[in-house]
């Protein structure tokens, strides 16, 4: 069912972030964080975290709303802001997964203990299925990238260049852990908030030993 209503919606805010980010570029050279930032950010995290938007789509498809956020976001930032040090690109190297697999290790266990502690998790028997993969790609696309991109390339980011990386990181794992406040629960879900703010410490994002976000070449 086409609407007027939400396709003006989706014609206006990818315009009204471009232009933002385009003003803020302007104020804010030194990319040392402006308030058009935090709008931008505040509206597209509410909006996915909130689900504003999913009405606007049919079941099965409400991923594709998010999606259009997140690309809106990323033109604003890497092409209109020309936000430095983002770490974003489509090239897979071996780096990648020697840090990826790294960090897996490193943090399985402890998220394993601590939600089997806090009773989040619960041990099962059932064997592994080929469902399973297209789940974990889905999951990727839809889920972990966007996460990654909000968090770590902007909100992350951003904060490291006034507050320093320390206190970025703290900052940005605590609200890592309130967006998934509302996550297969109807009511606040402080298990899964407490899991998640963890695995918000878990790495430090790509920025090199001085504490400054360095762009991949």
């Amino acid at each position: 069912m086409f609407s007027w209503k939400w396709c003006a919606l989706y014609a206006a805010l990818p315009v009204a972030i471009a232009w933002l980010l385009g003003r803020a570029a302007i104020a804010d050279p030194k990319q040392r964080g402006n308030w058009r930032d935090a709008i931008v950010l505040l509206t597209v995290g509410l909006a996915v975290d909130l689900r504003w938007f999913e009405r606007a789509w049919p079941n099965g498809l409400t991923s594709l709303g998010k999606l259009l956020l997140v690309d809106a976001a990323l033109y604003g930032f890497v092409v209109i802001r020309q936000l430095k040090g983002t770490g974003f690109d489509f090239h897979f190297r071996c780096c990648d997964w020697k840090t990826g697999l790294r960090e897996l290790a490193y943090f399985s266990p402890l998220v394993l203990a601590g939600g089997l502690a806090l009773g989040f998790l619960h041990p099962h028997g059932n064997p592994l299925r080929l469902s399973m993969i297209p789940t974990w790609i889905y999951i990727f696309i839809f889920v972990a990238g966007p996460e990654e991109l909000f968090f770590r390339a902007w909100v992350q980011n951003l904060l490291e260049r006034r507050l320093g990386r320390g206190t970025a990181l703290v900052i940005t794992a605590v609200l890592f852990g309130l967006s998934h406040f509302n996550k297969r629960s109807a009511h606040f879900n402080w298990r899964y908030v407490v899991l998640q703010a963890s695995r918000g410490f878990s790495t430090v994002g790509p920025g090199a030993s001085n504490g400054e976000y360095q762009p991949r070449p």
